[in-house]
């Protein structure tokens, strides 16, 4: 019994001293080579609403995390998938206040002024039982399995209208 006892505190420090060792050799590698990196954040902006407001303030708030810098995605389903069709509806269409700016009208400026992608949701399209040619320029259809790795990556902040 002695001997177990003895062993395992021999294995104990040894296993104290090494991992003072490693902490003390990375704080000094960090004081020598310090690393300043900062991840970029991702924001994932899903929008469902019908709401006219809640639409454009989704596309205000993608582009205030665009221009600070965040990696923005917006995906766009059920009737906000109609943000994005050519032939949209008055209520993505028309200006609201305070500065006339419709929803689809914004979610192009912020396509055209940032690197941010928009999609509809895969099954927009086909529910609607039409196909992508109806989109407006530089939207897409989600492909489920990206959207869901990037729902778990714990980078991402998920953000839903």
């Amino acid at each position: 019994m002695k001997k177990v006892l003895a062993t395992a505190l021999a294995i104990g420090a040894t296993s104290l001293m090494v991992g003072c060792t490693a902490t003390n050799a990375m704080s000094q590698k960090s004081q020598v080579t310090p690393e300043n990196k900062t991840s970029t954040p991702s924001v994932l902006l899903n929008v469902t609403s019908d709401n006219a407001q809640v639409q454009l303030m989704s596309m205000v708030l993608t582009m205030q995390s665009a221009q600070q810098g965040a990696d923005t995605r917006v995906l766009l389903c059920g009737p906000a998938g109609d943000m994005a069709l050519r032939d949209a509806p008055a209520s993505a269409t028309t200006g609201q206040p305070p500065k006339n700016m419709s929803p689809q009208g914004l979610m192009k400026m912020v396509m055209k002024n940032t690197d941010t992608k928009v999609e509809v949701c895969a099954i927009y399209l086909p529910g609607k039982g039409v196909d992508q040619s109806v989109l407006i320029d530089g939207v897409t259809v989600a492909d489920p399995a990206e959207i869901g790795a990037l729902m778990v990556d714990g980078k991402t902040q998920v953000v839903s209208f």
